[in-house]
């Protein structure tokens, strides 16, 4: 939420979208919030901050791996 400046995620995440994150920006957060989360890697832990910013209406951009 600080990195894109917004209060509360969407009310309605599947329709409303808040704003939208890069592969870059993810793994910035990740880095950041590592030591609290249960993940043993950093793609692990990536993919955690993902799905909690898609549960908010934040859009993801997909990795190159993912396809």
């Amino acid at each position: 939420m600080k990195t894109l400046g917004i209060d509360k995620g969407s009310g309605v995440p599947n329709k409303d979208k808040v704003g939208s994150l890069s592969h870059d920006q993810l793994a910035q957060i990740a880095k950041t919030k590592m030591d609290d989360l249960n993940a043993n890697d950093l793609d692990a832990a990536i993919r955690i901050i993902a799905g909690t910013a898609r549960s908010m209406g934040v859009d993801v951009e997909s990795s190159e791996k993912e396809g």
